[in-house]
């Protein structure tokens, strides 16, 4: 599978720390509310990742941040938190709302958990493998 075709596929991909419980934690969040598999995941680590954020010449060094590519648009911090909650099943639409919010003051927020992620929710030395049922959602080369 090609960067282009993973792009151009109809998808919404996330990227996301693979080494952060928070964000694996969110992962599965998004996964139990995506019944018709509308997401697919990599962690920011792999090799796809980084060849994802190369296209769109985007750092590939930094995993603070979720990243969200949807109809060949990347979001980034809480613009791609809050795009994800518009396809997920239930209410979870409503927290949209919060995109009228200037983003100064959202990724103000969004830093300050991503700064202390570790410290608060703690960290895994290595990304925890998906099971065989989620692995069809990971993205691999």
């Amino acid at each position: 599978m090609t960067v282009q075709s993973i792009i151009a596929s109809e998808k919404s991909i996330v990227l996301f720390d693979g080494v952060c419980n928070l964000c694996n934690e969110a992962v599965n969040f998004v996964m139990r509310r995506d019944p018709d598999k509308n997401f697919v995941f990599a962690s920011l680590q792999s090799g796809i990742a980084q060849e994802l954020l190369q296209y769109f010449s985007k750092d590939s060094k930094s995993f603070d941040s979720v990243v969200l590519i949807k109809n060949n648009q990347l979001y980034k911090k809480s613009r791609a938190a809050l795009e994800m909650t518009r396809q997920l099943k239930g209410a979870w639409f409503l927290l949209y709302i919060f995109v009228i919010v200037p983003p100064f003051i959202r990724n103000f927020v969004y830093d300050i958990v991503a700064r202390y992620r570790y410290k608060w929710f703690g960290r895994k030395e290595v990304c925890p493998m998906p099971t065989p049922e989620e692995r069809e959602r990971f993205l691999e080369m």
